[in-house]
C-alpha cells in the first residue's frame, strides 16, 4: 500500500468503479500518477478536469494527513493491488480500492461466510439459529471466518456466535475508523479484535456520516464472501439489499425460513419462495451449497450423539431399525403419535443429524 493508493481514493470525482477502471489500465496507483495528462485522457476517457487533478496530485496532501491519522490510531490500510487484499472482493466491479482495518489482516484470507439480518429480530430464535449454524460450521471448517455488519439485532448475534465457538469474525462498518457505529458496540468491537478478528471500513477519516454509507457498506459484506446467509429479514431493509448485491456478484444466497406469522420472516421466506435463496436449516446445508465438502481440508461430518436429543426424539429414534430405511407411516404406527407431533420430532432429529431422508419418503438413522 502506498501514499498514491490512498490519494486515488481521496480524489474528488474518482469513485470505486472509476478507480477500478484506472487500475485495470495502468496496473497500480503509482503508475496512474506517473502518467502524463495526454496519456490519461487518451487511455482512460477521463474528463479533462479529473485527469488534470491526478497529474497535479491534488489529493496527496490529504493522503499524507490520512497516513498520520492511521499511525495515531493503529489502523492498517490494504490496497486492492496488495497480496493481502481479499480475492473475492477484488472480483466485484465496484470493489473499494483501499480497505482500512483494525485487527488481524490475515482473517481476510480465511474462508469467509457473510451472515446478516434484521435489527427487529426474535431474540431466542435468532440466537438459537446463529449458534447452531456457526457451531456446526466451526466443527468442520478450520479456517472459517464470519462476516457481518456489527448492527443491532441479527448482525451482533452472528458476531457473538462466532466468538462463542472460537471463530474469528470481521465487522464491516459504515464509519471511518477508529469510530464504531453504532457507538454502543464499541466495547464489543474491541473484543472482536482482541479475539483475532478485525473491524473493516472503506471510509477515510474525513468522511461525513450519512445514510447512504450503509448501502455501500453492504456491498462489501456481500463481496467478501463466497456466500451470504440471511437469518431473519422483513419484507424490506438492509439485509435484502445485501442479498441483492450477493446475487449481482453471482455469489450463493441462502436464507433461514421463519415463522409465517412474524413480519421479520417475510423477507427470508420470500427469498426462498421466489427461488432466489437456498433454504438453510443446518451448517451442513451451507457446506453443501458452497461445495466446501469437496475440499480435502474440510473435516468429516461429526456424528451426533442421541443424548443431545430430547427424550421424545430419542424414543422416536429407537423405532428405527439399524442400517435400514423406514417409512414415516411405519414410524407413526410404532409410536402412535399424532402427525403434528411426529413431524416436529422428525425435524429435530434431521436438524441434529440423527436421521436422513431417502427416496420414496423413507428415513434412515445416521448416528
Amino acid at each position: 500500500m502506498t501514499l498514491e493508493d490512498i490519494a486515488l481514493t481521496l480524489q474528488p470525482g474518482i469513485g470505486p468503479r472509476t478507480a477500478a477502471h484506472l487500475l485495470q489500465i495502468f496496473g497500480d496507483a503509482r503508475t496512474i500518477y506517473a502518467t502524463s495528462l495526454q496519456a490519461l485522457e487518451r487511455e482512460t476517457g477521463l474528463r479533462h478536469d479529473l485527469a488534470e487533478a491526478l497529474v497535479r496530485r491534488s489529493a496527496h496532501a490529504q493522503a499524507e494527513k490520512e497516513l498520520r491519522h492511521m499511525e495515531r490510531h493503529g489502523i492498517e490500510a490494504i490496497a486492492s493491488t496488495d497480496d493481502a487484499y481479499p480475492t473475492l472482493l477484488r472480483e466485484c466491479p465496484d470493489y473499494p480500492h483501499v480497505l482500512y482495518l483494525k485487527g488481524d489482516p490475515s482473517v481476510l484470507q480465511r474462508r469467509l461466510l457473510s451472515m446478516v439480518g434484521t435489527r427487529k429480530f426474535t431474540p431466542t430464535y435468532a440466537s438459537t439459529v446463529c449458534n447452531r449454524l456457526v457451531e456446526g460450521l466451526a466443527e468442520r471448517i478450520p479456517d472459517l471466518c464470519i462476516v457481518s455488519g456489527l448492527a443491532f439485532g441479527i448482525d451482533k448475534e452472528c458476531h457473538a456466535a462466532a466468538l462463542r465457538y472460537g471463530v474469528p469474525t470481521i465487522a464491516v462498518v459504515a464509519c471511518p475508523l477508529p469510530e464504531i457505529t453504532p457507538a454502543q458496540h464499541t466495547a464489543f468491537a474491541r473484543e472482536i479484535v482482541e479475539r483475532g478478528g478485525a473491524i473493516v471500513s472503506e471510509l477515510h477519516s474525513a468522511t461525513k456520516q450519512n445514510g447512504a454509507l450503509f448501502l455501500a457498506r453492504n456491498r462489501i459484506i456481500a463481496g467478501l464472501s463466497a456466500g451470504t446467509v440471511i437469518v431473519q429479514s422483513e419484507a424490506e431493509g438492509g439485509s435484502l439489499q445485501t442479498a441483492a448485491m450477493a446475487e449481482s456478484y453471482h455469489r450463493s444466497l441462502m436464507a433461514v425460513p421463519g415463522d409465517i406469522t412474524r413480519p421479520n420472516a417475510r423477507g427470508t421466506n420470500r427469498l426462498i419462495r421466489d427461488q432466489r435463496a437456498v433454504l438453510i436449516e443446518s451448517a451442513e446445508d451451507i457446506i453443501r451449497e458452497l461445495m466446501w465438502d469437496t475440499d480435502p481440508h474440510i473435516g468429516p461430518k461429526p456424528p451426533r450423539a442421541a443424548a443431545a436429543l430430547s427424550e421424545d426424539a430419542q424414543r422416536v429414534l429407537a423405532c428405527f431399525p439399524e442400517g435400514e430405511a423406514i417409512s414415516i407411516d411405519r414410524i407413526a404406527e410404532k409410536t402412535a403419535l399424532d402427525p403434528g407431533t411426529l413431524g416436529e420430532l422428525l425435524f429435530e432429529l434431521e436438524t441434529e443429524g440423527a436421521i436422513g431422508f431417502q427416496p420414496g419418503n423413507r428415513l434412515i438413522k445416521t448416528c
